[in-house]
């Protein structure tokens, strides 16, 4: 079992910045593959990022390449989601994922029912 608490969630506006949090419980927090999804309102969730467990290799989605970098500290269990130059359109609930076991044909997966564990949620406003 697996528990993903989010935080740095909020308000912001456009143009400006904010960086999530995600801490886990997972005794093998460092085998873990993490993601961070997000779903707008009528929207469907997507992929936002994702990073390999040893933080070497990440991916990210066209939408946010450039502006948003996905990090993990092993030793603290956490990984982070570092949001810049925000736009209205990036206003979602952001949900960190835990991928236990990934394909051993492709590192990452941006399919959210290939993730095991969801955090609660945490809502990003980006006013214009």
């Amino acid at each position: 079992q697996v528990q993903l608490v989010e935080s740095g969630g909020g308000l912001v506006q456009a143009g400006g910045s904010l960086r999530l949090s995600c801490v886990a419980s997972a005794r093998t927090f460092s085998s873990i593959v993490m993601g961070w999804f997000r779903q707008a309102p009528g929207k469907e969730r997507e992929c936002v990022a994702v990073i390999s467990r040893s933080g070497d290799r990440t991916y990210y989605v066209d939408s946010v390449k450039g502006r948003f970098t996905i990090s993990r500290d092993n030793a603290k269990n956490t990984v982070y989601l570092q949001m810049n130059t925000l736009k209205v359109e990036d206003t979602a609930v952001y949900y960190c994922a835990a991928d236990l076991f990934p394909r051993p044909y492709m590192w990452y997966s941006t399919r959210q029912d290939e993730y095991d564990y969801w955090g609660q949620g945490t809502q990003i406003t980006v006013s214009s």
